[in-house]
């Protein structure tokens, strides 16, 4: 075998040279692996270093612009100015709500409270807090969320200089707020730049700075007020409006009670003085609100949608930046508002606490021109609830004609004329029933018959038939979302979601029907036309539309509309001579509801009236502030009592134009039809000469079957443009649209679509 072979004891002999090799190599290896440690810490040193030289001069490219630090613009806030379209003053924010506290005067139990709160290394930081900043980085990685890092150093320069609006909140925006904090701490004192922020910070209700609060609220100075009242107010600024001990006295006390914990966990007081504390009532001590002027009341509503928009569009405070802001609102119309609102000299109200939100809408700009949010506001509330921008409740079958007969004309082309049966139908997918209004069903009908008699069962055939993602479309393009979208949303906006974003308001269906009236292009609701800034720069707000619809779908829908006031369910809104369109609605009561009530028969928590001519479109909903509290038949017409005085009253010095049919529809009678589908329908006709039989299939067209039940046009002022506009009279014998064939036998009704959750979901008429 060999002996070229080596020996098991040879191969592992240590005297064999090569046997050395391994150890060589093991040494160096791990030589290796320090060097390539040491070149990486090397490494990673030297990005660093470039990293914080190119942070450094970023910070400084952006810090060299900042503004200076002025005491006028540290100082106690300049009032806000806002008027209505007439140039009048409807608002001066904070002209007589300033008190101001001296430095040497700031209590000593309000600096403990604001600090521990706020900034509890107030004193050790340098105008930015490191520490503070990455606690709060570590705190939003771990727990979720954004926590600021911001001192009270910060916070003070960001109301003095700069936007409040998230996205403005940019990383050039950031470095200047640091760098100017760092200037300031260097030029005024703690205790100056503490009391700089408690004169400077809004407190609600007009008021701003806390010794203007303490009064206020309390009727005394900061020093006389207890460790309860003292952490209330220490607390507000965070979050003014939502800590408003009037408005959300259980907010402000679980905001009181934070500040009360993070003042003991700061040892500013003991753990007795803080059990104490926090077993006081939120209004121990609360004196009541003064009553507000009596022109505030009257645009109360309005003036706080105004605050909001200024916020979200330009991140601006009116309390704190002087801002002359020039509103859209129509004064004259806003005073007929309130008066048909809040007094009985226009509508006969059944009782002082049925409440009626309203908004009034420019067509052609949307600019909002008048709102009302509530009705027998008491004198001291101050920028309350304001119902015409709430999603909270339900505007029943106004709702039809943006999300079945608008999106089924825009997606289907369907007539006006096209056969719909109202008969038993259950919701798709479901054993739950659709009722109508009246309980009854009419047959083999049109659908404008169906939308002007506000049929239930129709409308939710509609609505399947067209598919909730064109639906969607539809009414995302008039500004309204569903956070679910429904089969029951066809009749009704009933929706889980209270707020402002899903769902519908007043002001949502002003702006939808106003794109009906115009054509088809949506604009979105606008209260502020300009601002003028304290440095006397501008901004001027211009509407800019969006085409939501055909022009044909708009008209199809006005021209139905028309028929709702004339002959259908909304004839209580009639203004002698004025050609208008609108839409009735109301809702109905659950099984469980009309339990609890005791009540069955002519009852609905909501009635709801919208209606539009060429200039303005006006929204109306009308009930109780208690959901179970129900409108009777007998006050039922309250909601198109209201929008008729209102149109009667800002309609009589304008224009009383009709709508012009456009040029891709055709009058047939009294329907209209899509040209295009039309004419193609007509050559594909058989011609029939006099002496040949008519099929008996073909003997009554749509117009000839819907005369019975659909009127000509009754306002003369229609006539010229039916005259050049209608085409010869088809032959009868060949309909454009089958008249026997009902959609659901064709329909594809939306799968996904979820059923209502009660056998009640008949919306209203």
């Amino acid at each position: 075998m060999g002996n070229d072979t080596p020996s098991r004891a040879s191969r592992h002999s240590g005297n064999n040279a090569p046997q050395k090799k391994p150890k060589k190599v093991k040494k160096k290896t791990k030589n290796s692996i320090g060097s390539v440690i040491l070149k990486c810490l090397i490494g990673f040193f030297i990005i660093g270093c470039i990293g914080l030289l190119s942070g450094m001069g970023l910070f400084w490219f952006y810090a060299k612009d900042a503004p200076k630090i002025e005491d006028n613009k540290l100082d106690a806030s300049v009032s806000s100015v806002i008027y209505a379209s007439n140039n009048d003053i409807i608002a001066d924010l904070g002209s007589e709500n300033r008190k101001k506290i001296s430095a040497q005067d700031v209590p000593q139990l309000l600096e403990d409270a604001v600090v521990s709160v706020e900034d509890r290394r107030f004193y050790k930081h340098i105008g930015v807090d490191p520490i503070r900043i990455v606690g709060s980085a570590l705190s939003n990685v771990t727990k979720g969320g954004l926590q600021g890092g911001s001192t009270l150093t910060q916070q003070l320069i960001k109301l003095s200089y700069f936007s409040t609006k998230k996205s403005d909140q940019t990383l050039k925006r950031k470095a200047q707020e640091a760098w100017l904090a760092l200037q300031l701490e260097q030029e005024k004192s703690k205790q100056e730049i503490l009391t700089y922020y408690i004169n400077k910070v809004y407190m609600a209700n007009g008021l701003y700075g806390m010794e203007t609060a303490a009064d206020t609220y309390y009727g005394k100075d900061l020093k006389d007020l207890d460790l309860a009242q003292t952490a209330l107010l220490a607390g507000m600024p965070q979050a003014p409006n939502a800590y408003d001990p009037y408005q959300h006295p259980e907010a402000a006390k679980e905001r009181r009670d934070t500040v009360l914990y993070t003042m003991k966990e700061n040892n500013k007081i003991t753990d007795n003085e803080y059990q104490a504390a926090i077993k006081k009532p939120i209004k121990d001590g609360l004196k009541d609100l003064e009553k507000s002027s009596e022109n505030l009341q009257l645009v109360d509503n309005y003036v706080k949608e105004v605050i909001e928009e200024v916020k979200n569009t330009t991140g601006k405070d009116v309390y704190t930046d002087g801002l002359e802001i020039h509103t859209n609102l129509d004064l004259n119309a806003q005073k007929r508002l309130y008066e048909i609102v809040n007094t009985d000299k226009y509508v006969n109200y059944p009782d002082e606490k049925l409440q009626v939100a309203t908004t009034m809408v420019d067509v052609n700009t949307g600019k909002v021109l008048a709102q009302i949010g509530a009705r027998n506001v008491p004198d001291n509330v101050v920028f309350g609830n304001n119902q015409a921008v709430s999603t909270a409740r339900d505007f029943g079958s106004t709702v039809k004609p943006i999300t079945d007969y608008g999106p089924a004309f825009e997606n289907l082309n369907l007539s006006t004329a096209k056969r719909i049966d109202d008969a038993p139908y259950k919701y798709d997918g479901t054993n739950i029933s659709v009722n109508n209004w009246d309980k009854q069903y009419m047959g083999n009908i049109s659908l404008r018959t169906a939308l002007y008699e506000s049929r239930n069962v129709p409308a939710v055939k509609l609505f399947n038939d067209v598919g909730k993602e064109n639906v969607t479309k539809f009414l995302n393009g008039l500004g309204i979302q569903y956070k679910d979208l429904v089969q029951s949303n066809a009749i009704s906006s009933n929706t889980a979601q209270d707020g402002t974003k899903y769902g519908v308001s007043s002001l949502k269906m002003a702006a939808a029907y106003a794109a009906f009236a115009n054509g088809g292009t949506y604009y979105k609701p606008q209260y502020v036309n300009k601002i003028v800034y304290q440095d006397g720069s501008s901004d001027e707000f211009k509407p800019e539309g969006k085409k939501a619809m055909a022009v044909g779908t708009a008209y199809m829908i006005t021209d139905i509309l028309k028929d709702v006031i004339t002959q259908g369910t909304g004839t209580n809104a009639m203004i002698d001579g004025l050609i208008q369109a609108g839409k009735t609605g109301t809702s109905n009561y659950s099984d469980e509801d009309l339990e609890k009530i005791g009540m069955t028969d002519g009852i609905s928590p909501d009635v709801t009236f919208v209606g539009y001519n060429r200039q303005y479109a006006i929204s109306v909903w009308t009930g109780y502030e208690k959901h179970l509290t129900p409108i009777t038949s007998e006050s039922n017409m309250i909601a198109s009592d209201v929008y008729r005085e209102l149109m009667q009253y800002v309609a009589q010095n304008g224009e009383n134009n009709d709508w012009k049919i456009p040029d891709d529809l055709i009058r047939v009678g009294n329907e209209l039809y899509w040209r295009d589908k039309y004419e193609q329908s007509l050559e594909t006709q058989p011609s029939y000469s006099q002496s040949q039989t008519i099929p008996s299939s073909k003997a009554t067209s749509e117009t000839q079957s819907e005369s019975s039940s659909s009127t000509e046009e009754s306002t003369a002022a229609t006539e010229p443009e039916q005259s050049s506009s209608v085409a010869p009279t088809p032959d009868p014998s060949t309909p454009p649209e089958s008249s026997t064939t009902p959609p659901e036998s064709s329909s594809t009704p939306d799968s996904s679509t979820t059923p209502p959750s009660t056998s009640s979901a008949g919306g209203g008429n």
